[in-house]
């Protein structure tokens, strides 16, 4: 998996979890990696992926403006390869093909 960087998002419920994704796409050039619900579903975390600008300027534009303030946002630039593996182990669990 060729990951230059990994932007997260962490929201209450799906729908703001889809709103997040959205924004985050039409911001900048960015691909989905693998989502995460906790807590039956009250928190989903939202994972993408890209060039360190383009997850920064879409983490951001999430933080901005989606209909949910995110409780919790990351950008790793130049990921580790264990977080790498483990975000492939969640893909695969979700049959996102990367």
């Amino acid at each position: 998996m060729n990951i230059k960087a990994i932007g997260l998002i962490e929201v209450s419920g799906s729908v703001a979890a889809i709103d997040a994704l959205d924004v985050m796409c039409k911001a900048a050039s960015v691909t989905l990696v693998t989502w995460e619900k906790k807590l039956g579903g009250r928190l989903v975390t939202v994972v993408v992926t890209g060039d360190v600008s383009d997850v920064s300027a879409a983490v951001a534009a999430a933080n901005a403006s989606c209909i949910v303030k995110p409780c919790a946002s990351a950008v790793i630039p130049n990921p580790h390869e264990e977080t790498k593996r483990i975000l492939t182990l969640s893909a695969n669990n979700h049959n996102i093909v990367l």
